[in-house]
């Protein structure tokens, strides 16, 4: 007899999370679903990509320096960046303001990403530069800057949560990514410290942290899978924010990605390693939770963009 598939289709559902305002806004999760499970029910809002831009004008590639060559300010390359087609949102990054090493004031960053908004009619996510300290001020003065623009600050860490749960996602509305390392329980947990802030859930997104494949990756593609499984199958409300996962910084610094075409031959093009490294990993992110993922080179950008549009 044939066989006959049932649908796995749950009773509960990822939060709705909107990014940006007007015709350019993005809407992540909906879906009461397992991530690309279209087979087994209707996914209102499919995978979103951002495009990553840092302050800092060093790019890791030959691709990436043509792509932006030109571009001297960060309002510049993301103006670009927010051309590309399939670009949903841009991801401004601001590795210059680190203490330990540039120490770019906090105005200065305003400034920039006031600029940037300036530039750029799609949605904003903000990084800061891993210091807890800085971010928690910086993502404060640029929340304030850009009230209204309805910007994602990424992330809040167990460190600083409070300053960044109160003076972007409070003080001035914005939604806050939560950023924990790799485990189901320390996600959870500082979502429920996030939401006793006063942050409402729906304002709520995970990084539940990231690598790059083969680097420890099988832990992040678990606890995606773990997160989803929790959120859709137990009815997990503290787990049920929709994923976004930082994928370029990560791919692009690994030796598969940055070593001399010189050095490995046999490698092939440094370019196609990286991309290829990009790609592998974002549509793994994908394919077991992530509701977003943020690349770096225009290439991935498509690459993926085709696998979504395949898939959905």
């Amino acid at each position: 007899m044939p066989f006959a598939k049932k649908p796995q289709v749950f009773s509960a559902k990822i939060n709705e999370l909107t990014l940006g305002t007007g015709d350019k806004a993005v809407t992540l999760g909906g879906q009461n679903v397992f991530n690309l499970y279209s087979f087994d029910a209707p996914i209102p809002n499919s995978p979103k990509i951002g495009i990553d831009v840092s302050d800092d004008p060093e790019q890791p590639s030959e691709g990436l320096k043509e792509f932006y060559a030109g571009c001297d300010t960060l309002a510049a390359r993301a103006q670009k960046a927010a051309s590309l087609e399939h670009v949903d949102f841009v991801c401004i990054r601001f590795d210059l303001a680190d203490p330990n090493g540039a120490n770019k004031s906090i105005e200065d960053c305003v400034a920039d990403a006031k600029a940037v908004a300036g530039a750029v009619d799609k949605p904003l996510v903000v990084a800061g530069c891993k210091n807890t300290e800085k971010d928690a001020e910086l993502f404060s003065k640029i929340s304030e800057a850009l009230q209204g623009k309805n910007i994602l600050v990424l992330s809040a860490k167990e460190e600083n949560y409070k300053g960044v749960a109160a003076g972007a996602g409070l003080a001035y509305g914005q939604k806050v990514g939560a950023e924990s390392a790799v485990d189901i329980n320390l996600a959870k947990q500082l979502n429920v410290l996030i939401t006793q802030m006063g942050v409402g859930g729906q304002n709520i997104a995970m990084n539940i942290g990231s690598a790059a494949a083969g680097y420890g990756f099988e832990y992040v593609v678990s606890t995606l899978e773990r997160v989803k499984a929790a959120a859709l199958s137990q009815n997990d409300n503290t787990l049920q924010m929709p994923i976004i996962t930082p994928v370029g910084v990560e791919t692009w610094g690994v030796k598969e990605s940055t070593a001399p075409e010189n050095e490995n031959p046999g490698w092939g093009s440094a370019e196609d390693r990286g991309i290829d490294m990009e790609v592998e990993t974002a549509a793994a992110c994908l394919a077991y939770g992530s509701d977003a993922v943020i690349l770096k080179h225009p290439a991935s950008v498509e690459t993926v963009s085709r696998l979504v549009a395949a898939l959905m």
